[in-house]
């Protein structure tokens, strides 16, 4: 029941950060979706015991595959859902206390957290480009330049 709930939350949060920052309509709900999917397989991943880089890494993963999917379905730059879609990944609270600890003098943790923010956040971007490698690969084969002998 726990998990439904924050999935619930993370959809409306999703959709509130969208409308926020004036995602397109038709996309709101999509990115809301996409969001929540992606917040469940970091969830599941954590709960089947592998590393929260790992399980960044394959929510990142999913979300933009999802994505790209969406994006050619209905017509809105990939951008527009993958944003939404990565939003439950950033490691914001971590970075918030990567600072604090720092700020308090207990570098040693501060180096922990700061750490484990970096590794979060090349997940997260890792993720984002495997899938756009994926999406991309063969597009060009047969069109390219070749000069006139």
């Amino acid at each position: 029941m726990h998990l439904i709930t924050e999935l619930f939350i993370t959809f409306i949060a999703i959709v509130a950060f969208g409308i926020i920052f004036s995602i397109p309509k038709r996309a709101l709900l999509f990115g809301g979706t996409i969001g929540m999917i992606t917040w469940g397989v970091l969830q599941s991943g954590l709960l089947l015991g592998t590393s929260s880089v790992f399980s960044t890494a394959i929510a990142s993963l999913t979300a933009a595959i999802i994505s790209h999917f969406l994006a050619k379905k209905i017509r809105i730059p990939v951008t527009a859902l993958s944003i939404p879609g990565i939003l439950p990944l950033v490691p914001g609270s971590r970075a918030y206390f990567t600072m604090l600890s720092f700020v308090e003098g207990d570098y040693l943790t501060g180096l922990e957290y700061g750490v484990e923010t970096m590794l979060q956040a090349g997940a997260i971007a890792a993720g984002l480009v495997f899938a756009l490698a994926i999406f991309s690969f063969g597009k060009g084969i047969g069109h390219r330049y070749e000069p006139n002998r």
